[in-house]
C-alpha cells in the first residue's frame, strides 16, 4: 500500500522509525524490535539509510521484512548524497523486487566534502524525488524542519525549498523532531500560507535519557523548551523516571496535535520496542477513534 493512500483517510494513527544495525551480526535483534513493533498495528514503519548509504543492504532486508513477513505499510529511506543514478536505479530496482512502494527521499549527510563538491547529478533530495518520479511508480516522502534547516539561510528559503519539493513530485514530507508544539503550528502556517498543501507528518521523539539532549541540539538544531530542560535536570539521575517522563511528554505532545486536527503521527523509536507500546497503550483509546 502508498502512504499517500494511509494519509488520504480520516482516522488517527501512529507510525514509527527504525535503524539497521551498522553489521548483519546485530540484524536479528533489530527484526526482533521490529516484529515487536508491528504487534502495535503502525499506519507505517520506516527504516533508515545511515550515512553514506552504510546499512543500505540491511534497510531493504529490514523494509523486505516489515512489508512482506510482518504485512505492514514500509517507508524505505534512500540518500543521493554520493550516489550515481546508476546507483540509485539498482537500489530502487532491489527496493521494486521487494514490494517496497514508499520511499523517503533524502540527500543524506555530506561525510566527504570534496567528493560531494564534484558530484554532477542527483546532488538534493528535490532531484532526486524529480527522477523518482519520472523514472518510477514509488509514493515518495520528504523530510522538512520546522525550525528551520540548519544550511539554510532563512526560513523563509526553507519554504521555498519545501514548495519545490512537492512540486518536483513529493507525495507527503515528514518533519524533523521538535519539542514545542507551536513551533509546527506556525511552520505549517507558513506552508499552507505558501500553497505547500501536501501531507504534513509531525515527527516526535520520546527523549528518554539526558545525554540525548545535547546530540539532539548538535544534529537538529531543535529547541528544548525549559519546561522539558525542568523535566531533564529533575530525573537526570533516575534512569526509569526519564523515561517515564520523556513518554509522558512526548504523549502530550501527540494528544495535542491530534486536538488540533492532525491525525497521521511519526515516532522516532530509536530501536526501543518499549517505547513505542508503552506510547501506543497510552493512546489506546484516541487510537481507536
Amino acid at each position: 500500500m502508498k502512504i499517500s493512500d494511509i494519509l488520504s483517510k480520516n482516522k488517527v494513527n501512529l507510525s514509527f522509525e527504525v535503524f539497521p544495525p551498522k553489521s548483519d551480526v546485530a540484524l536479528g535483534a533489530v527484526l526482533d524490535t521490529v516484529r515487536d513493533i508491528a504487534d502495535l498495528k503502525p499506519a507505517f514503519c520506516s527504516v533508515t539509510y545511515g550515512a553514506n548509504g552504510g546499512t543500505s543492504g540491511n534497510t531493504v532486508k529490514i523494509a523486505s521484512y516489515i512489508e512482506n513477513e510482518l504485512n505492514v505499510c514500509a517507508l524505505a529511506h534512500l540518500t543521493c548524497v554520493l550516489s550515481s543514478k546508476e546507483d540509485i536505479d539498482e537500489k530502487l530496482q532491489k527496493l521494486k523486487e521487494h514490494n517496497i512502494d514508499n520511499i523517503l527521499a533524502l540527500r543524506g549527510d555530506i561525510i566527504d566534502e570534496e567528493a560531494f563538491k564534484n558530484k554532477k547529478d542527483l546532488i538534493h533530495s528535490s532531484e532526486l524525488m524529480s527522477y523518482i518520479k519520472d523514472n518510477y511508480d514509488f509514493c515518495i516522502g520528504g523530510a522538512c524542519y520546522p525550525e528551520g534547516h540548519l544550511e539554510s539561510k532563512s526560513k523563509d528559503e526553507d519554504v521555498e525549498y519545501l514548495k519545490l519539493k512537492q512540486d518536483l513530485g513529493a507525495d507527503f514530507l515528514t518533519t524533523q523532531m521538535f519539542f514545542d508544539n507551536n513551533i509546527f503550528y506556525n511552520f505549517m502556517y507558513k506552508l499552507r500560507n505558501k500553497n505547500v498543501n501536501i501531507p504534513i507528518i509531525p515527527g516526535i521523539m520520546p527523549v528518554t535519557n539526558v545525554t540525548q539532549l545535547k546530540r539532539i541540539k548538535q544534529l537538529s538544531g531543535a529547541q528544548i523548551p525549559p519546561k522539558f530542560l525542568s523535566i531533564a535536570d529533575k530525573f537526570k539521575d533516575d534512569v526509569p523516571a526519564m523515561k517515564q517522563a520523556g513518554i509522558i511528554y512526548a504523549c502530550n505532545q501527540i494528544i495535542d496535535l491530534i486536538s488540533n486536527g492532525i491525525n497521521h503521527i511519526h515516532v522516532y523509536t530509536m530501536n526501543d520496542s518499549d517505547i513505542a507500546k508503552r506510547i501506543s497503550d497510552n493512546l489506546s483509546y484516541i487510537l481507536e477513534k
